[in-house]
């Protein structure tokens, strides 16, 4: 896993990076655009939201969503990141925390039409993401919902067979969505349907 240093040397160079492997086709980031997309557009049925962004790294989902007149809230460890990102958005409140340490008090005093995150949860194990999706299920406004676009499977052996295909690259430090089992351990707190996109990636959405 990277650290906070690590994204910050890797800030300029990060959306370069992800074209490369998305235009290949290639674990991690095969089906990025559309990812973002997806989740562009769920969002977009809310003319003027309140969204949060969890990881939001250059800003490249968040300001297309700032550009269309939502109401943006974000957080993101890497100060080199949020500088990029700010520059993009001058009136967006982002801010500098580590989501692994849970949640900034700034943003639990609001609620949220839409709570985004792309390619940032696989940082927490699988306990950890169960509990702060329950943790972001508190901010959500009425009918609000959770987008989670990420390196994701359907099942555990989707994500094993994708493993053996990638051994040379994959990160043993990252702990990848498995849909199946997520669900299986939010059943009864929220519903959760999830959309794959790639071979590799696809999207969560989670509501109350």
């Amino acid at each position: 896993m990277l650290s906070k240093t690590g994204f910050d040397l890797w800030a300029n160079d990060y959306d370069q990076t992800v074209q490369l492997s998305e235009e290949s086709d290639l674990y991690p980031f095969a089906g990025y655009r559309e990812i973002l997309n997806t989740i562009f557009n769920e969002v977009m049925q809310i003319n003027h939201s309140t969204v949060l962004d969890i990881g939001f790294g250059t800003g490249v989902l968040t300001n297309k969503l700032y550009e269309n007149g939502h109401q943006m809230d974000g957080i993101d460890f890497s100060a080199k990141m949020i500088d990029i990102a700010q520059s993009k958005m001058p009136d967006a409140n982002l801010i500098e925390y580590d989501f692994t340490k849970g949640l900034p008090n700034e943003v639990k005093e609001k609620k949220f039409n839409s709570i985004v995150s792309t390619y940032a949860l696989h940082h927490l194990t699988d306990e950890a993401k169960v509990e702060f999706i329950k943790d972001l299920l508190d901010l959500l406004a009425e009918n609000g919902k959770i987008y989670i676009g990420d390196i994701a499977f359907e099942t555990r052996e989707d994500l094993e067979t994708c493993r053996n295909n990638h051994l040379q690259h994959w990160d043993e430090d990252e702990f990848y969505f498995v849909y199946e089992e997520i669900s299986a351990s939010l059943k009864g707190f929220c519903k959760c349907v999830f959309h794959p996109i790639s071979h590799c990636g696809g999207v969560l959405i989670i509501s109350k």
